[in-house]
């Protein structure tokens, strides 16, 4: 409705209907609004009530014939009447215990829970949190259903970025136990928590021979090696990335263990911390359909509490700006929804510290908590023209190295090639330009990665784009004349390599020896000023290719085709001690070619390699 005029008729009517069909009844005893397929059961003394499907269908359904009996089936089909009925919970409103009524976002993330069970697939979900609607609550109480109810000797973890997380969700389960009604409990012994040879980190439901054991991302090797079905990971983005702690390898740990069966849970939630890290990496992968996990974000808007009445509907209206106005228009949000934003902003010195506390959108979450340079609105957009390879291989000539390795040059495809190509070189009379930029890194699996970027100065909408890349540990010399060999067959390509390594590694003088060498069988080689071999990184040349890179991205100026060049600018920063660099743990060769190379298509290409037709349609360098 974003081209619509509103008056004040049309804007109230708009908000009256908007708020009629927000206004869904539900009353999950009667399972009015609840989630799944229902049918009528006429309950004697009670009423009609609208139970599961599978209920109905039970082979225990003819025994019903009260509602204890009723009450005592019905909690093993249907999780929001269990709720309603055996748990309680703390208000956190008014901070009274009160029964568990789900909240609309509870009900939509249930309800992906729900699909999963009953479909029979194990339960694999990611969650991006806003603040205040029981996220892990629901996860939790979830957990507790499926322990309680469902299933006997089914083990689970807490794990959070603090024991004192993993501690408060652990003491929300007890409440729940000491609370639950003695009636529709299924063992002889009273329900509650005993600890587990005298460990004080697991305790066991009596009864049920279920362990529940709590640990944290700063005690990893407390909980490695635990046998669990269920794995509750709260505050992901929070976990300290080092290296004697790693998310990854926690993770990996933890839910390598968890088998892939039915009622077995791995949810890893969290409310964002910027970009880059484990969680960001992970929602990115599941939002892409990568992942195990299904991907689920609840916005501030659907969290109930966050609405305020509106007095004057239109004088609202006219005190909104471009970006609540867009709440109206393209988001379809309520005006008490909106007001409550409006007044809320007064109390944050900018509207990115707003959208840090109460975003719209996994975008808006992850970017208004990010260090990162690059704003992740403009990372998604650069995303959408990521894609996989054309194929994948190397570029192989007559040797591996030297003059003879640049002749006989063809193709090898092969599935685990690293050279990833999404274009082949153009034929000799498409008036096209390459430049090939190689970044120099280490030999070991843990060092840096060399690698090397083809870029197609101006395809075919004028925007330079990346068209192969590859990425890996070699010698220097054989990266030299591997780079040399891509650049050959992409029509002699401009190759740009970065020279600080190569000078400073290799000669007392800094001649770079591994250039020279090259240079005499490659003259098309880059050459900075006073005609020395190589692209030279310093102070004044990386922040300016940065700052170049930065703005390709916003403006978007370039073509990217590669998924993790993109997800190293989500966790490039610049440093508190001055300059730019990656997060600890994390890798930027990748960026650092894309940097280098339109800093160099920007700066110097349109004067030294120009391209033009001849009157014959032949190519010539001008």
């Amino acid at each position: 409705m974003k081209d619509t005029v509103w008056t004040p008729e049309t804007l109230a009517a708009e908000n009256t209907e908007r708020n009629r069909r927000l206004n869904v009844d539900y009353d999950p005893v009667r399972g009015i609004g609840c989630h799944g397929r229902r049918v009528e059961c006429l309950v004697p003394g009670h009423g009609t009530m609208m139970i599961p499907q599978t209920m109905a269908a039970d082979k225990d359904f003819a025994s019903v014939t009260d509602w204890e009996s009723h009450a005592r089936l019905r909690i093993k089909h249907d999780f929001e009447f269990w709720c309603a009925t055996c748990v309680h919970i703390k208000d956190k409103v008014t901070a009274h215990i009160i029964p568990f009524t789900l909240n609309a976002p509870q009900r939509r993330v249930a309800g992906l829970l729900e699909d999963m069970r009953t479909a029979g697939r194990p339960i694999r979900l990611i969650m991006l949190k806003a603040r205040q609607w029981g996220g892990s609550t629901l996860v939790q109480i979830y957990m507790a259903w499926i322990q309680i109810v469902l299933r006997r000797n089914w083990n689970s973890l807490i794990c959070g970025h603090l024991k004192d997380t993993s501690s408060a969700i652990k003491g929300m389960y007890s409440r729940l136990l000491a609370e639950y009604p003695p009636k529709l409990w299924q063992e002889e012994c009273v329900p509650r928590f005993s600890s587990f040879e005298k460990s004080r980190n697991v305790n066991i439901i009596t009864g049920r021979g279920c362990l529940v054991a709590i640990g944290s991302a700063e005690s990893q090797e407390a909980i490695r090696g635990f046998d669990i079905a269920m794995a509750h990971l709260t505050e992901v983005a929070f976990w300290r990335n080092s290296e004697r702690h790693s998310p990854d390898n926690l993770v990996r740990s933890v839910c390598g263990s968890v088998a892939l069966l039915p009622y077995t849970v791995i949810v890893m939630e969290s409310t964002a911390n910027g970009t880059g890290n484990y969680f960001h990496g992970e929602w990115l992968r599941a939002r892409a359909g990568q992942s195990d996990k299904v991907p689920v974000f609840v916005p501030w808007y659907e969290i109930e509490i966050y609405r305020c009445p509106v007095d004057d509907a239109w004088q609202l209206w006219c005190s909104l700006d471009d970006y609540e106005r867009k709440l109206w228009n393209d988001e379809g949000l309520t005006l008490e929804m909106i007001n409550w934003y409006h007044q809320k902003r007064k109390e944050y010195s900018s509207h990115a510290l707003m959208k840090a506390e109460y975003p719209g959108n996994d975008v808006e979450a992850f970017a208004c908590t990010s260090l990162s340079i690059f704003d992740p609105a403009h990372l998604d957009r650069l995303r959408q023209e990521c894609r996989p390879p054309l194929w994948r291989g190397e570029i192989v000539g007559n040797a591996e190295s030297g003059p003879a390795s640049l002749h006989g040059l063809h193709p090898d495809v092969t599935a685990n090639g690293t050279l990833e190509v999404w274009s082949d070189p153009d034929s000799v009379t498409a008036a096209k330009h390459y430049l090939a930029v190689v970044d120099i890194g280490g030999l070991s699996d843990k060092a840096d990665f060399s690698v090397i970027t083809v870029i197609d100065a101006c395809n075919f909408d004028g925007r330079p784009e990346v068209v192969a890349q590859w990425r890996g540990h070699t010698y220097h010399d054989l990266l030299a004349w591997k780079a040399a060999r891509i650049a050959a067959w992409y029509r002699r390509a401009l190759l740009v390599i970065e020279s600080n390594t190569l000078e400073t590694e290799y000669t007392d003088d800094g001649g770079g020896y591994i250039l020279e060498i090259l240079s005499h069988s490659y003259s098309n080689l880059y050459r900075r000023t006073g005609n020395r071999l190589g692209f030279h990184t310093n102070v004044s040349t990386k922040s300016a290719a940065i700052n170049e890179l930065m703005r390709q991205v916003r403006d978007g100026l370039y073509v990217e085709r590669s998924a993790e060049a993109i997800n190293e600018m989500s966790w490039f920063e610049r440093k508190p001690q001055g300059g730019y660099g990656a997060m600890p743990g994390r890798h930027d060769d990748i960026l650092m070619t894309r940097a280098i190379g339109l800093y160099v298509i920007a700066t110097e290409m349109p004067a030294a390699t120009l391209r033009s037709r001849s009157t014959t349609g032949a190519l010539k360098l001008t």
